[in-house]
């Protein structure tokens, strides 16, 4: 319990804020930077490029604690509140995933890195896969786990959701969601769920509901299944055997067909939310397939 307070305040004392401008609007983002600092100006071919860790739909960087700790030991990692998250501002605006991808880009900007690795789960993995699409020079290496869009897209389903959203239905919607967090005997999972429905709480604001069903309509509307073919860079993908939410198990053994240079790699009795559940496991699983070492095991595709 002590060493995980002290990784808890070492992480939210290297936070500060980044102020950033997106498709018109200006904002002051959250941002953790920890671990070596020279690993922003690694060459072309090294490898220790700063690490990007991108939160899930609604998560904000003190959900990484642990992950964060083991990754910086060897690497940068930055992890960002994203708008309208954390302690991030909450405009008042349209939210979708071109945005958040916009956002990110930009306070890499901001921070003087040119290249980075995202790392990210659920949304964070959809958001990473994204960014290697459409920067693949910029993000030469992916890591994602149980990533959101693995399905077909649904615009009528989009539609919908846009429809009914609203702080009302935020309610019963995000109560139905975290059922599909935590597997039911995941000795935290009560304190998990108890501490993220006080943070909804604090944060409820018409930017917050507003960025709630924005991205959720929007990876309704998108499926990665349509770029991940021309997603060259190295990847590895992850996923816990129990996450079967909106069938992610069959999405992600599609996305494994698709992804041309995929390294797969299946967690046994973990369910969504790897980052709570197995933060360690993953955190080494992310480190030994970018710093493959005689000593180190990479990960090994599960059958």
């Amino acid at each position: 319990m002590a060493s995980e307070l002290d990784a808890m305040i070492d992480l939210l004392a290297s936070t500060r804020g980044v102020n950033v401008r997106v498709d018109g609007t200006s904002m002051r983002l959250r941002v953790a930077d920890v671990g070596p600092s020279d690993t922003a100006a690694a060459p072309a071919d090294g490898p220790a490029l700063p690490l990007l860790v991108i939160p899930g739909h609604t998560a904000r960087i003190d959900g990484f604690v642990e992950m964060v700790s083991v990754l910086g030991e060897r690497r940068r990692v930055i992890v960002v509140d994203l708008p309208a998250c954390g302690d991030s501002d909450r405009p008042v605006r349209r939210y979708d995933l071109r945005f958040y991808e916009d956002s990110l880009v930009a306070v890499l900007d901001a921070l003087g890195i040119d290249r980075a690795v995202p790392v990210g789960g659920s949304l964070g993995g959809h958001l990473s896969l994204r960014l290697g699409h459409r920067w693949p020079q910029r993000f030469p290496e992916l890591v994602v786990w149980a990533p959101g869009g693995a399905w077909q897209a649904r615009p009528w389903l989009a539609s919908l959701t846009r429809l009914i959203g609203s702080r009302a239905t935020f309610w019963p919607s995000v109560w139905i969601q975290s059922r599909f967090w935590y597997r039911k005997d995941f000795a935290g999972r009560d304190a998990a769920l108890a501490e993220t429905f006080g943070y909804y709480r604090e944060s409820m604001s018409p930017g917050f509901v507003n960025m709630y069903w924005g991205l959720a309509a929007d990876q309704i509307a998108h499926s990665l299944f349509d770029i991940a073919p021309g997603i060259e860079q190295r990847t590895l993908l992850m996923w816990g055997d129990q996450d079967h939410g909106a069938g992610m198990g069959r999405g992600v053994a599609r996305l494994r067909g698709l992804l041309p240079q995929v390294t797969y790699l299946e967690f046994a009795g973990a369910r969504h939310s790897l980052e709570t559940e197995i933060p360690t496991q993953l955190a080494d699983a992310v480190l030994a397939f970018l710093d493959p070492s005689p000593s180190s095991s990479p990960p090994v595709a599960s059958a």
